[in-house]
């Protein structure tokens, strides 16, 4: 299964995520707000997208209506205010994403 993580920048949050969870699946990260914003081609290329707010969720629609309406996209509901690999930002990953699978 091929995740895409999204946050803002996809420096901490997404960029985490995703190396916490490769080798479980193929995982890729990217940010909407960054200098090279997720295109619409990451986004067909994944099976599910999973952001890390609801705004993001939100912004997808906006910027990728084709895509944002054939895709699953989940919330993990975790605010921008951890780290890179910060030990709580993991503890809080794996468990969101213990309940969405």
């Amino acid at each position: 299964m091929n995740i895409l993580f999204i946050c803002n920048q996809g420096k901490n949050r997404s960029k985490t995520a995703a190396q916490l969870f490769t080798g479980r699946f193929q995982t890729a990260f990217a940010g909407l707000y960054s200098s090279t914003p997720v295109t619409a081609a990451q986004l067909a290329q994944a099976d599910v997208i999973i952001v890390m707010e609801e705004r993001h969720r939100q912004e997808i629609a906006q910027r990728f209506p084709e895509v944002y309406l054939k895709k699953q996209i989940f919330v993990l509901d975790i605010p921008d205010i951890y780290r890179d690999e910060q030990p709580e930002l993991v503890r809080l990953l794996k468990g969101r994403m213990n309940e969405l699978m």
